[in-house]
């Protein structure tokens, strides 16, 4: 069977998620997840008609971002109609799995090419859109058969989780500290200068109309002055849960996208393969709690690979919440200064559908930049999963 390689990974940089506020907040999500995949394709250096499939994660797939999504941003680069494209939803996973998706179709021998990302414009299209809009909610009634005790607000499930674990306050607000320290480190050091896209955005006023300039955006904006006193300054969004703004993920806009090929078709090209993945997963986690997933994943990674947590060198556990880290920490016992080296989600942004595809770019990248093998990325999702990938260096 072919051997399905990684020879790219690029991302956009990570923009508030606010309507005329964010520095990506006057593309289409179209427009930014096409301009990404045509970064990706020029920095690899590969002519785009060898992309067979594109399959990509978006999680509120309504308005602007209905549609397959995916195939019309694919379009939208206007340079040709081949290559089929496939818009997947596994909640904050999508963009993680496509790359499980796109990784098998390679391994099976179903394609020699394709790309795998994801994109989430939230300045525009907000979580929940597509529920809100009915009929029907995702979840049956009790009287339809429904038996689980989910929370209905992921601020509800991190507190759960701190509950359990007996995290405190203090320690979340430690966590968020810490991610805008090292995000703010890793971005004056220049660790994502080649991670990152520059892209020349549209800029839009208040109410989301656009004003004929542009800006080039080349840098994570959600990257802020953070202490200690500030944080423990700050109301908790909902009470109870113990997290506030300053500890929870933002909301965001941006995209991420990775080449795939079988190797034997990038020796053809001359294109070194990168990285590959030894194993990944989609895991089932207990609904109560609904987003400690990232345990279930690691887990079952582990077990998959016959692997142990010391052989992995780095660790991307997604922040979508302080508590999903401080969680996972406790039962898995990675080495805390191997997690996150660069921040997380809390300092850099969320982009629901990209952030799987994102962490898998940076993940790669800071391998490569400190000549470590093996990283794990892990993450939270919605309906009570956890996606987990295992990569190798090559």
């Amino acid at each position: 069977m072919p051997e399905a390689v990684i020879v790219e990974a690029q991302r956009s940089a990570i923009a508030r998620g606010k309507k005329g506020r964010g520095d990506l907040s006057g593309f289409h999500p179209a427009q930014l997840f096409g301009k990404v995949m045509d970064g990706l394709i020029d920095k690899a250096g590969v002519d785009p008609t060898l992309v067979e499939q594109v399959v990509g994660g978006c999680v509120t797939q309504a308005g602007e971002q209905s549609g397959n999504l995916t195939r019309i941003s694919w379009l939208n680069r206007n340079k040709g109609f081949a290559g089929g494209g496939t818009t997947i939803d596994t909640q904050c996973g999508s963009g993680q799995q496509a790359n499980h998706l796109v990784r098998a179709l390679v391994g099976v021998g179903s394609i020699d090419c394709g790309i795998a990302g994801g994109v989430e414009v939230m300045s525009h299209v907000g979580l929940g859109a597509n529920v809100m809009h009915g009929p029907g909610f995702f979840i049956p009634s009790e009287e339809q058969g429904w038996g689980w005790d989910m929370p209905m607000t992921q601020f509800e499930a991190a507190g759960r989780i701190a509950n359990n674990r007996g995290i405190t306050r203090e320690d979340v607000d430690a966590w968020g500290l810490r991610s805008q320290t090292l995000a703010a480190q890793a971005r004056d050091e220049g660790r994502f200068k080649n991670e990152i896209i520059p892209i020349e955005a549209p800029l839009s006023d208040d109410e989301g109309n656009l004003t004929g300039e542009t800006k080039l955006v080349d840098a994570d904006q959600g990257i802020r002055p953070t202490n200690a006193e500030g944080l423990a300054q700050l109301n908790e969004v909902m009470p109870g849960t113990l997290h506030t703004a300053g500890t929870s993920s933002q909301v965001s806009d941006g995209a991420a996208a990775v080449l795939w090929m079988t190797a034997d078709k990038a020796k053809e090209l001359g294109l070194k393969p990168r990285a590959r993945i030894i194993t990944d997963v989609v895991a089932g986690a207990d609904p109560h709690f609904l987003l400690d997933g990232p345990i279930n994943a690691t887990e079952l990674l582990l077990k998959k690979s016959g692997m142990n947590i010391g052989d992995i060198d780095l660790f991307e556990v997604n922040e979508a919440f302080a508590s999903v880290v401080l969680s996972w920490l406790r039962v898995c016992g990675a080495p805390e200064d191997r997690v996150n080296v660069n921040g997380g989600a809390i300092a850099l942004g969320h982009p629901v559908g990209a952030t799987g595809s994102r962490l898998l770019v940076t993940a790669l990248h800071e391998l490569e930049r400190t000549d470590k093998t093996t990283a794990l990325i892990t993450m939270c999702c919605g309906a009570a999963v956890g996606t987990g990938t295992i990569i190798e260096r090559l």
